[in-house]
């Protein structure tokens, strides 16, 4: 649609009445047309996880509790708006939902992935639900939608990918409709349906990938996705003093940071709208007034790295075979392949030639389920004695330095590890793509920090961000 403009507002975003002020205001001062996705209230998605864990373990009271903190959260919400017996009506009547979803897991004992998927989806309903009836007392016409009525995915509950052409079907149908008669649809994020309606959400970062699925599927000009902070950072301000927001980076960029550990968009987010090259804005619904970051598909960055960024909750494997009997490569290939099966992300993945043994790092919520798949793999050349035992170390971290425009800049590597090794942190892994745009680094966990803080510094990345947004 021309002239579209696709807006996501996060959790914190929509975290109470005064933030859903300002959410509505964002939206109705816009004259282009706009088409809105939102997450839960901050928190919300928790408790409903947390709900339904103690719904299988039979814990009825905490399960009535948790319940009654939903209603209550969003009762006040919908009257420090202001809002009428409709709006009541709306939330109450998906709180029962949930309760009826919950009952059901406390009866069975257990939480089916796709009754999950349709509980959880109940925290965005209600946010989306109580906005839009906030927005039409404002005077402006405003309509929710579920997310499953025009995202359509496969049928991996918890972690479901789009199908494209249906969901651009579905938007053309239930959408664009509302667009052209100027009616704001407020979308809820996270949550989609396969092609014959069971619910499913988007795992990681779902409710910012909605957004990017929907600005794809309707030829959006950008999107914008609001947040609590001012844009993407050259590191993280809780770490570093001198952090500067970057005014641009590229799709590569933006989701080499988000893998690594910045706390920015997934980087599936992206992935939807790099074939259409539509902008994406990461701004500040705290600060709407600055400009925010830029993410784009290409410009004439600056040689040298962009950004640092960090992961503590990681662990690193280490597996060698045992004797020159078992093929190291034949070795990864299957441990790769088990850690496929199990559904385990690698972060950094790096071996040695002649001994044959390779360590990869991954999250430390993955550990049981990656040694189980390995195991299980590999049982017959760990209880022969062919492989050695695994080697799991938790007191690691992973810093990454970031930068399109590290490519073929002599000497930078070089800068990095000497200013690393000057404040006596031991360097245990280290691992570079063909494509120069990320170096990995996996150092002691008590050293993370001030190892971010020496590359930051030795890069001057604070300076180089400011002085690109001071150029006219």
């Amino acid at each position: 649609m021309k002239n579209l403009l696709v807006m996501k507002f996060g959790g914190t975003s929509m975290g109470s009445a005064e933030r859903m002020r300002v959410a509505a205001a964002l939206i109705t001062r816009e004259k282009k047309p706009v088409a809105v996705v939102v997450s839960a209230m901050s928190k919300v998605t928790d408790l409903l996880l947390d709900t339904l864990h103690r719904a299988e373990l039979g814990d009825r009271a905490g399960v009535t509790a948790n319940i009654q903190k939903l209603r209550a959260r969003h009762t006040e919400t919908i009257h420090e708006l202001g809002l009428q017996t409709e709006a009541a009506n709306a939330v109450e009547a998906l709180v029962t939902e949930f309760e009826r979803i919950s009952k059901g897991v406390l009866m069975l004992g257990e939480r089916p992935p796709r009754s999950v998927d349709e509980a959880i989806a109940i925290g965005e309903k209600l946010s989306s639900e109580i906005l839009a009836h906030y927005i039409r007392q404002q005077g402006r016409p405003a309509q929710a939608v579920s997310g499953s009525d025009v995202i359509v995915t496969d049928a991996v509950f918890g972690n479901a990918s789009p199908l494209m052409e249906p969901t651009r079907a579905r938007c053309a149908e239930r959408l664009l409709p509302l667009l052209e008669q100027d009616i704001i649809p407020i979308v809820t994020g996270f949550n989609g349906a396969t092609s014959d309606g069971r619910p499913t959400t988007l795992g990681r970062g779902g409710s910012d990938f909605s957004a990017s699925i929907l600005a794809a599927a309707l030829d959006a000009e950008e999107l914008w996705i609001w947040t609590d902070v001012d844009g993407i950072m050259t590191a993280d301000p809780r770490l570093v003093p001198d952090v500067a927001v970057l005014d641009e980076v590229t799709y590569a960029e933006a989701a080499e940071l988000a893998y690594n550990g910045a706390k920015i968009l997934h980087p599936r987010t992206l992935a939807p709208l790099v074939e259409k090259q539509i902008p994406v804005w990461s701004k500040n619904s705290f600060a709407p007034e600055k400009p925010g970051t830029k993410i784009v598909t290409h410009f004439d960055e600056p040689k040298g790295a962009r950004a640092v960024t960090s992961m503590s909750n990681v662990a690193l494997i280490s597996m060698e075979p045992a004797n020159a009997v078992l093929s190291g490569t034949r070795l990864m290939a299957r441990a790769l392949d088990a850690l496929a099966l199990a559904n385990v992300e690698i972060l950094v993945f790096t071996s040695s030639s002649y001994r044959q043994s390779f360590c990869f790092l991954i999250r430390k919520h993955d550990v049981n389920a990656a040694v189980e798949a390995l195991e299980l793999n590999l049982s017959l050349e760990l209880s022969h004695g062919y492989l050695k035992p695994l080697e799991v170390d938790e007191n690691v971290g992973l810093l990454a330095v970031v930068g399109e425009g590290m490519r073929g800049t002599p000497g930078l590597a070089g800068r990095v590890f000497t200013a690393i090794s000057r404040e006596q942190v031991n360097i245990i892994a280290i691992a570079q793509g063909s494509s120069e745009l990320t170096i990995g680094i996996v150092v002691r966990l008590d050293h993370l920090d001030k190892a971010v803080r020496a590359v930051h510094q030795e890069c001057e990345l604070g300076k180089l961000a400011s002085a690109a947004l001071s150029e006219p």
